[in-house]
């Protein structure tokens, strides 16, 4: 596979996250009732958080090479995350 290629699907699947998170944020709703686009927004970050963390504990699974600081960091970010969805939904 040449290199173009190989950027092209990268770039794909970033696009795909992106499109697919923002579809599961809700993207539909504020548009049909014409409401503002920051609640979206909001929970796509949101969303993207908790991905990153989760991508951190795959690379701790998966390394040997600073495992505890990508468990540590990872799992931080996956807990921000839900405290993120919580107080967002008005439980705290």
């Amino acid at each position: 596979m040449s290199n173009i290629t190989s950027k092209v699907i990268t770039g794909a699947k970033y696009v795909y996250l992106i499109l697919f998170f923002v579809f599961l944020a809700g993207i539909f709703n504020p548009i049909i009732n014409e409401r503002p686009l920051d609640q979206v927004i909001f929970g796509v970050i949101v969303l993207f958080v908790g991905l990153a963390g989760s991508i951190l504990v795959y690379k701790a699974a998966i390394t040997e090479n600073k495992r505890g600081i990508l468990l540590g960091g990872g799992f931080a970010l996956i807990a921000i995350s839900f405290y993120y969805i919580i107080q967002f939904t008005g439980r705290v």
